[in-house]
């Protein structure tokens, strides 16, 4: 069956980046995490160019990261600052937490804020189908499929927004 071009769009803006992955040709510009949602949006100036959804937190989500150890995943303004190829999880980019308030806080208390706080894909190990609870140390957890998009279409310093 053929579709008309201008369907084949309608068709493509309804669905989500799962199923429509964007142009090759598409950077995007800034992300934005909704945790209580549990999606990721990728935007390229103000238009959303992707959507993931069923994204997966640490294992205590509710609440902004403070200390290694605690399991949440941390809120607020953040970049991507870094990629791992080799990672112990399918590809990972890495978020720039923890940013000096972080830091600051964690010392008052005489502890750690923690750190290599990443955007990753299924454990290396693990064959099945994307894991379906929050299960990271503090991470967000993608299927292998959005995060190798993801990796192909987001650069070093792309700014994120972690929203509770």
């Amino acid at each position: 069956m053929r579709f008309a071009p201008a369907l084949l769009l309608l068709l493509s803006a309804c669905g989500s980046a799962q199923s429509q992955p964007p142009p090759a040709e598409t950077r995007i510009d800034r992300l934005l995490v909704d945790k209580s949602e549990r999606v990721l949006i990728g935007y390229a100036g103000n238009r959303e160019v992707l959507r993931y959804t069923r994204i997966r937190l640490g294992g205590s989500p509710v609440g902004h990261k403070r200390f290694e150890g605690d399991e949440k995943t941390p809120e607020g303004a953040y970049t991507i600052d870094g990629r791992n190829p080799a990672s112990a999880y399918h590809l990972s980019l890495r978020i720039s937490y923890p940013n000096a308030a972080d830091r600051a806080y964690a010392e008052a208390r005489g502890r750690s804020p923690g750190g290599d706080i990443f955007i990753h894909g299924q454990p290396n190990a693990w064959r099945g189908p994307a894991i379906a609870r929050d299960w990271t140390d503090g991470c967000i957890a993608l299927s292998n499929a959005e995060i190798k998009q993801l990796w192909d279409i987001v650069a070093d310093g792309t700014p994120i927004t972690i929203h509770p």
